[in-house]
């Protein structure tokens, strides 16, 4: 296979990005890139961009350098997020509880705390694979997961520019 020009890396990220659910502003946020950058990426324009800014957008976006989609356990990311955002408190958030709350919208009380931590927390590269593997296993799109998030992060007032 020959090597991938950055056009094409950029064509695959945004397909990515799109079935992911996210605008190019979102990712932007969430990679610590400008939207600029990611457009111009998108569209082939970007004249640079470093491999350590590349490796981070692609691991964000489950996709190696090499930009295939990384085989991964399909609840990876419910369980890395569901577990990080439980570490101190006595009772877990599950993986399928946690599913289901990023599909609903809606959340128990008790389970707030959790979710609080898991915007402020958790690392970015496991809430997008969280967001894919709720959508998926629940049946709804993954753009609906992001505004709930982003709701709940607006409400809880997280700190986090991802959420900005």
């Amino acid at each position: 296979m020959s090597a991938l020009r950055l056009d094409e890396i950029g064509r695959m990220v945004r397909r990515r990005r799109e079935d992911l659910g996210l605008s190019q502003a979102r990712l932007a946020r969430l990679s610590g890139l400008s939207r600029a950058t990611i457009n111009q990426l998108e569209t082939g324009t970007i004249v640079d961009l470093g491999v350590s800014k590349l490796a981070h957008l692609l691991d964000l976006l489950g996709l190696t350098l090499r930009a295939e989609q990384q085989q991964h356990d399909p609840q990876r990311g419910l369980r890395a997020a569901s577990q990080a955002a439980s570490v101190s408190y006595l009772q877990s958030l599950t993986p399928q509880r946690l599913a289901q709350a990023l599909a609903s919208g809606e959340l128990p009380a008790q389970w707030l705390p959790h979710l609080s931590t898991m915007l402020d927390e958790v690392p970015e590269k496991f809430i997008v694979s969280a967001v894919e593997e709720a959508a998926r296993s629940q049946g709804v799109p993954a753009k609906t997961v992001w505004q709930h998030l982003l709701r709940w992060a607006r409400e809880f007032k997280s700190p986090r520019p991802a959420w900005a």
